[in-house]
């Protein structure tokens, strides 16, 4: 590695770490909150006819039709919907929107997605933590500035990601009436899994922007497709930063997928309520071992054992080719993030706790 070569900034950057990727078969896998579940069958048929024309032209760079789609399905207008290359490249764009004020600090909660803290270091924004309540709860009257501090905006994932807790929409709306003059972006990565989205506050609020992805609940990860939702002056100021970086962010095969995904309304729902129940079935489980779970609206459980070293656990588990992920920060160091999978993976999740556990 030859650093010299750097821009300044690089080398003080700390890069957002993915969970394991692992190239072994035979290991199930419930360490990055996959869908256990494969994609509608309609949105291989509609990759497939996809291929056979016109991957020699540029995709549509706006990606109308599927704006469109989604727009219909959130009762919004086609112009209220950006789309790009996954959710993570959504936050990027927004975190360049609107959180660049000036030196003024972005809100978050201390426990959440660490993508946000990666993007303010990149993009140079503050970032000024409240502190979770002791049972990792999110109190939002806690979300405010110290006085005479304005800051740039507020940015909270519902469900909270990794504690999986969600808020109900009444609080996603009192989080907005506190910061009328900011954009507040509520990040819905998993709110399919039980919790009440806050695209319905689209209408009231100039100021919310609603993030979605499909990489969970309609299982295409792999494709890379994220959304965000808000009024159409939020949504311009998107498009002129994606324009600026790259006017082709999703290409034809995933605007094709994409589209079939939201419109297999009876898959979406039939799936999701397959992960749900065995969210339920495996907390219990879980419970009837010993540990600590919190309630999860998500499709993964964070959970503790009051007897045993989550760090230990998590190595234990990838020793009989189970995969979890265990976080080394502080406050949750001695929790495991468990995505959920089929019964089946479930299953093989408590059998290969049991001898890792006190009699």
């Amino acid at each position: 590695m030859n650093p010299s070569f750097w821009s300044p900034l690089v080398g003080t950057l700390k890069p957002y770490v993915p969970g394991e990727q692992p190239r072994m078969a035979g290991l199930v896998k419930l360490n990055t909150n996959e869908n256990p579940y494969p994609p509608s069958p309609q949105v291989l048929a509609a990759i497939n006819a996809a291929t056979r024309s016109g991957l020699e032209r540029y995709p549509d760079p706006e990606s109308i039709e599927l704006r469109r789609t989604i727009a219909a399905h959130h009762g919004l207008q086609w112009g209220e919907v950006f789309v790009g290359n996954g959710s993570d490249e959504v936050l990027a764009h927004a975190f360049q929107a609107f959180f660049q004020q000036g030196g003024a600090p972005l809100l978050m909660p201390d426990i959440t997605y660490s993508f946000y803290s990666v993007y303010c270091d990149l993009y140079g924004i503050p970032a000024l933590k409240v502190p979770l309540r002791d049972d990792l709860h999110l109190e939002v009257s806690d979300l405010v500035a110290p006085p005479a501090t304005v800051v740039a905006g507020v940015v909270v994932a519902n469900p909270n990601a990794p504690t999986g807790i969600g808020l109900p929409l009444a609080e996603i709306q009192r989080l907005l009436l506190l910061h009328p003059d900011r954009v507040v972006l509520v990040d819905e990565a998993y709110v399919d899994f039980g919790a009440q989205s806050a695209v319905s506050l689209i209408e009231q609020h100039p100021n919310l922007l609603v993030v979605h992805t499909l990489s969970k609940s309609r299982s295409l990860a792999g494709l890379r497709v994220g959304v965000a939702m808000g009024q159409r002056h939020l949504i311009d100021a998107l498009e002129r930063v994606k324009n600026s970086f790259n006017s082709y962010p999703l290409d034809k095969l995933a605007q094709a997928g994409a589209q079939a995904a939201y419109e297999d309304q009876a898959y979406f729902d039939q799936t999701r309520q397959a992960v749900m129940h065995s969210r339920e079935g495996l907390a219990l489980q879980l419970e009837d071992l010993g540990f600590e779970v919190l309630p999860s609206q998500a499709n993964f459980l964070f959970v503790r054992h009051p007897a045993c070293d989550a760090g230990l656990l998590a190595a234990g588990l990838r020793e009989r080719a189970v995969l979890v992920r265990h976080f080394r920060l502080p406050r949750i160091e001695q929790y495991l993030r468990i995505t959920v999978g089929t019964p089946d993976q479930c299953q093989a999740l408590v059998e290969a706790l049991r001898p890792l556990l006190p009699a």
